[in-house]
């Protein structure tokens, strides 16, 4: 804003008794006399809930990270009962690295993991399987008969003979490539987990879980045995160790934001005033939580980061006024409250963006992400008083230093003494985009680059599009865990389970194991599909082992009376106790998204098929299957909070601007930068899943920000008569200056994330850096070249204005 200007609407007031103290908003009245009652209550509420955020908790429950009103959560949940062990379960591969499992050492080791494991809290004891369990049996066929037994007998004594006969029993037990690798280097101890610990109630803590892992990995690893541990439980365990480390970057973020502060306004004592603000909302947000009964988990984790770097952001720009005022001479009063006239609407306009960025994540139907949403919206809010309000309040009292606040009006005063020969470089730069020949640049530009980009995001990938744990990087002993699991098993660690559901007592039945079949068959055919188990497999299995292990009645025996006999011996976790329900397993080579949508794709055409009153196939348990799942839920809401995001953001943008065309000027840039985002995803390689999905709305909420800043300066100097050149270098002294800041700073605070030791923070670092950049660059090019071309070039109507701030 011109001197002259600033002088004609805000006169300098260099005493205190020469200031109306009834002038401004009633809001305004009400804060600013009563400064002392509103610092006094700030450290009250602080002091409160920083000692109610020593209670916050970080976990993560199984059921609060799966769409639970999705039909293959609903069915799965129904039936849960009687599918223990196929959502979340833990498996420990005991690795014999100089020889074989027939051992007697060896099998003693596993005997001792066995039992020290099954006494886990949490662990659904009945469930769980292994070489000791005597769930393990084996079934074969002697001169009296069928025959069967525990694949470690009673009589185990660790004898040669012994090791001999348990070697058999395996081989004829099924469970190689299931319990037992086929190299026979190592086997399984299979742990189902509750969602809580039948005990005491409460949800399973799954950071001691992991830790107690990890002892258990050093109490039995020794030159000869090598455990692997994979599983949901051990994801988060590892999550959460990764994640303690957050503390690393969030004083990575303080530094970075306070030295980017600091180095533009050259003003310690205001510099830590932002900076201290900014912390008294993250310790209000943190101490909210565990009083409304909230927890921090992986994903939220985050949060309070991103509250830190808003704070900061719109921190800046209300030091950024009150520097400039006291620096004409105003007094430091008349100062803060001079810059809560001018910004307190474009701030709450911006904040409320912010908050909508993160409220349209409610309707993802998994409630991890919508404890983000709650979790972002109240630091949001908190934000509303701390920065909009407490900030202006403080600097009322600490004022500024004198040099940095003459330093801060450089640039105006150059351009008042010397007119346009005189503007600085880069704001004369970018005032360039507002005349005919650069606006065209522009537009063509950035036209090109939303075809490419549109083009490419076609190509965007729902879900995981790495095996293993997608969350962890490759190089973690996780992933090395699993691809070992991946490597040496049939039934790998990703699992998707088909429920078969039919009348009390008719799931042994010919046709209904014949309907099994057809479709292991249809699924044992895609590329990703590695084996498949269910009664009907085991049915062909036991027929050829009654006819002397002939493979030419390898097939579903048509005799009811044999499928009885075998029904009897088989596992109980092919059939429940009803006989109404079957279960077919699916294992998979990984969970990456184009091998689950193979398999989807596959099962319901099968099921829209062969469904009918007395057999009914339901999809899906299984880690594989809930991924399914959650990958339809990610694409439906994908698509839903784009669209919410942007209509929140159009009509607050219309609120505030009053103008259909300022509207369009802000918000193009924003679609430009969420389609490069898409196009970026997929050159990195990172598909839409639970970790990565709130990016994109975080980036739209928090990037209208610098179009709000900058249009409400423009259009109000458009107002007083300017042309549009004019009027938006004006903007940029004003708060353009300070968009460059905010740009920058968030834009290096969540940069750091990128090497955090978590796979999806450093995803969502790097992504929401390139989103706050590129929002920035689209809010000081695209944007004023879109506005040569929309907005008129003189004086507006005061009704378009009637919101826009009065710089």
């Amino acid at each position: 804003m011109s001197i002259d200007t600033q002088l004609a609407e805000h006169p300098v007031i260099r005493n205190l008794e020469d200031f109306d103290r009834q002038s401004g908003s009633m809001v305004e009245r009400l804060l600013f006399n009563h400064r002392i009652l509103l610092v006094v209550l700030c450290l009250i509420i602080t002091a409160v809930l920083g000692y109610q955020a020593r209670g916050l908790k970080l976990n993560a429950a199984f059921e609060k990270m799966i769409p639970a009103k999705h039909p293959y959560i609903v069915n799965y949940l129904a039936n849960k009962g009687q599918l223990a062990g196929l959502g979340n379960t833990l498996r420990i591969a005991v690795e014999s690295k100089n020889g074989t499992i027939f051992d007697a050492a060896y099998l003693e080791t596993v005997r001792k993991i066995n039992d020290e494991v099954f006494l886990y809290p949490g662990v659904d004891r009945p469930f769980m399987k292994s070489l000791w369990t005597t769930a393990t049996r084996w079934t074969g066929v002697t001169e009296d008969g069928l025959d069967g037994g525990p694949v470690i007998p009673e009589d185990y004594d660790g004898s040669a003979k012994s090791l001999a006969q348990v070697r058999l029993n395996v081989e004829r037990s099924g469970e190689i490539g299931q319990l037992v690798a086929a190299n026979y280097k190592s086997s399984i101890v299979l742990v189902p987990l509750q969602d809580k610990n039948a005990e005491t109630g409460e949800l399973i803590d799954y950071h001691t879980l992991s830790q107690r892992l990890e002892q258990l990995r050093q109490k039995y690893e020794t030159e000869n045995v090598k455990l692997h541990i994979t599983g949901f439980a051990k994801v988060v365990g590892d999550l959460i160790d990764g994640l303690q480390q957050v503390l690393l970057f969030f004083a990575g973020a303080i530094a970075i934001c306070t030295g980017v502060l600091y180095w533009y306004t050259r003003c310690l004592r205001s510099t830590m005033l932002v900076v201290l603000c900014s912390m008294i909302a993250v310790v209000w947000l943190l101490g909210l939580l565990p009083t409304l009964g909230y927890e921090l988990d992986p994903y939220s984790i985050l949060v309070p980061f991103m509250v830190f770097a808003i704070g900061m952001s719109h921190g800046a720009q209300k030091m950024n006024g009150i520097m400039q005022d006291i620096g004409r001479g105003t007094h430091k009063l008349v100062a803060a409250r001079y810059t809560f006239r001018r910004l307190i609407v474009a701030g709450i306009t911006a904040l409320l963006a912010d908050a909508v960025g993160f409220a349209v994540l409610m309707v993802i139907d998994i409630k991890v992400i919508q404890d983000l949403a709650v979790t972002a919206s109240i630091g949001v809010a908190v934000l509303i008083f701390t920065n909009l309000v407490l900030i202006p309040i403080l600097l009322s009292y600490t004022g500024v230093d004198a040099k940095a606040a003459q330093r801060s009006l450089k640039s105006e005063l150059m351009d008042k003494m010397d007119g346009q020969h005189r503007k600085h470089p880069f704001w004369a730069f970018l005032d360039l985009f507002t005349r005919p020949k650069w606006a065209r640049i522009a537009i063509v530009s950035a036209t090109i680059l939303g075809v490419i980009g549109f083009a490419i995001s076609l190509q965007l990938k729902i879900g995981d599009t790495d095996p293993g744990a997608p969350e962890l990087r490759p190089n973690s002993r996780y992933n090395i865990d699993n691809a070992y699991m991946v490597a040496n098993y049939a039934a790998s660690s990703d699992t998707y389970v088909v429920m078969v559901k039919t009348p009390q007592f008719h799931c042994g039945h010919y046709n209904t194991l014949l309907e099994v079949n057809a479709l292991e068959w249809q699924l044992q055919q895609l590329p990703g599909v590695e084996s498949t188990n269910s009664l009907a497999t085991l049915a062909k299995r036991s027929a050829a082992g009654m006819n002397e292990g002939s493979l030419k009645w390898y097939e579903i025996p048509r005799s009811q009376e044999m499928l009885n006999a075998i029904i009897t011996r088989a596992p109980r976790e092919l059939f429940n106790q009803n006989c109404d329900l079957l279960t077919i397993y699916v294992s998979l080579k990984d969970h990456k998204a184009d091998t689950l949508d193979r398999v989807v794709q596959t099962f319901e055409a099968f099921a829209a098929k062969h469904n009918n009153a007395e057999l009914r196939f339901l999809s899906a348990a299984g880690n594989a299957g809930i991924e399914a799942a959650t990958n339809i839920v990610v694409k439906r809401a994908n698509v839903q909070m784009l669209l919410l995001v942007y209509a929140a953001v159009i009509v607050l943008a219309f609120i505030t601007f009053r103008s259909w065309r300022a509207v369009i000027c802000a918000v193009l840039p924003l679609m430009l930068t969420s389609v490069l985002c898409e196009a970026l995803m997929v050159y990195l390689n990172i598909g839409v899943k639970v970790a990565t999905l709130p990016v994109i709305a975080l980036g739209v909420g928090i990037g209208v920000d610098y179009a709000l800043y900058v249009l409400t300066v423009t259009l109000a100097r458009l107002r007083e008569g300017m042309s549009l050149s004019e009027a938006y270098y004006k903007a940029l002294l004003f708060t353009g200056r300070v968009v460059v800041l905010t740009g920058v700073t968030l834009g290096l605070a969540v940069a750091t994330w990128a090497f955090s030791p978590i796979k999806f923070q450093a995803d969502m670092g790097i992504l929401l850096a390139f989103m706050f950049v590129w929002n920035m660059l689209g809010a000081l090019i695209l944007l004023p070249a879109l506005a040569y071309f929309l907005l008129p070039q003189k004086a507006v109507t005061v009704q378009e204005e009637s919101f826009a701030m009065a710089a």
